[in-house]
């Protein structure tokens, strides 16, 4: 009797490792599969409907927008290398920079697109800081050094710092800490953005 019993435990044992394996499993590929929908959903309206290809096919393509805005996005960049691309970019510059309303919006991505797009090794933008609290530390962007009346109101070089959130990096925090409480690290910002998203389960190498 007691024989059977250590079987049926055996038993029960191994279907909850298996049913935990496979949550495991399931988790990665469900989450996917399920962002991968969303993006293609999304996708069908980044191109206006009157020049959608798949508007005019007897077949719809999943996932066709993508591939076209990322063709039109790749051609934009090779043409941003050009003498007539340059010129015509810096026009439209001027133009969104004499906009009152869009100038501000307009200047504030564009700086922060060139911060975290900087590949130079000497303005090194990951940061490990303490917070929320004091031996607790977080993992974020440094974007600028601090030259508003608020360095000077403290009296102390704050650093402005991005604290993004997990597993969603596009929100998050502005903060502002003592350069000297600020601790550069060596990762790039595509390390730094796969040990966020997640979950620090995407650790870089020490280097």
């Amino acid at each position: 009797m007691s024989k059977l019993n250590k079987n049926k435990r055996s038993i029960s044992a191994s279907l909850r490792t298996y049913f935990f394996t496979g949550v495991v499993v399931l988790i990665p590929i469900g989450i996917t599969l399920y962002l991968t929908k969303f993006i293609i959903q999304i996708s069908s309206k980044i191109i206006p409907e009157e020049i959608n290809p798949n508007n005019y096919l007897p077949f719809s393509i999943p996932g066709l927008e993508i591939l076209i805005s990322i063709i039109v996005i790749t051609l934009v960049g090779g043409l941003s290398f050009s003498f007539i691309g340059k010129k015509l970019l810096q026009l439209i510059n001027d133009l969104f920079k004499r906009i009152p309303i869009l100038r501000t919006i307009y200047s504030a991505i564009t700086q922060m697109t060139e911060t975290f797009t900087n590949k130079d090794d000497s303005k090194r933008s990951v940061v490990l800081v303490e917070y929320p609290r004091k031996g607790t530390w977080a993992v974020g962007f440094a974007t600028k050094k601090n030259e508003t009346e608020i360095s000077s109101k403290t009296n102390k070089n704050l650093i402005n710092v991005f604290l993004p959130t997990t597993p969603n990096p596009t929100s998050g925090f502005l903060l502002m800490f003592p350069e000297e409480e600020i601790v550069y690290l060596d990762m790039t910002f595509e390390e730094a953005s796969k040990f966020i998203v997640s979950a620090g389960t995407s650790a870089p190498p020490a280097k």
